[in-house]
């Protein structure tokens, strides 16, 4: 199995995990806590961001494939900055759907099934396709928002 499976499993389990566990860091806190439970995500990318900077700076093997070097340009650190800041906004948006009574059954699903739509369209626009994608392609997106719409109508009560 290729690495780079390792991480994606990963990534779907914490992002899975993200916006229920926000609400109940919300709830714990005492209503209304959604900007406050905010700040300790942002001290979680801090926290994460210096572990990241000391593998950079202070890595096991520096000659390792997969160690980077200390090595910026302005544009990709420009364009790796306004991700960072879509991703906070984001992040800030389900706070926000949740500090206005918006439940974690219905906002992680049109989050996270509207979000790779989002990301299939901005992608080939980046990396244009060859070809025309098939009608199957487009009938896939289709999919993927019947599918959010399939949760919603049919979730836990």
């Amino acid at each position: 199995m290729p690495t780079w499976t390792f991480f994606v499993a990963l990534t779907i389990l914490c992002w899975g995990a993200y916006v229920p566990t926000l609400h109940q860091g919300q709830t714990a806190l005492g209503q209304p806590a959604a900007l406050r439970a905010f700040l300790f995500v942002g001290l979680a990318y801090c926290i994460t961001s210096a572990l990241v900077v000391a593998y950079l700076r202070y890595g096991i093997a520096t000659n390792a494939p997969s160690h980077e070097p200390w090595v910026f340009n302005a544009k990709g650190s420009y364009i790796s900055l306004f991700a960072g800041i879509l991703g906070a906004i984001g992040a800030l948006g389900i706070v926000f759907a949740m500090k206005f009574k918006g439940n974690p059954l219905i906002v992680a699903p049109l989050v996270f099934a509207g979000a790779p739509i989002v990301n299939t369209l901005v992608s080939m626009a980046w990396h244009k396709p060859a070809k025309s994608p098939s009608i199957l392609f487009y009938m896939g997106l289709l999919l993927a928002a019947a599918g959010a719409a399939m949760v919603l109508r049919f979730k836990p009560q």
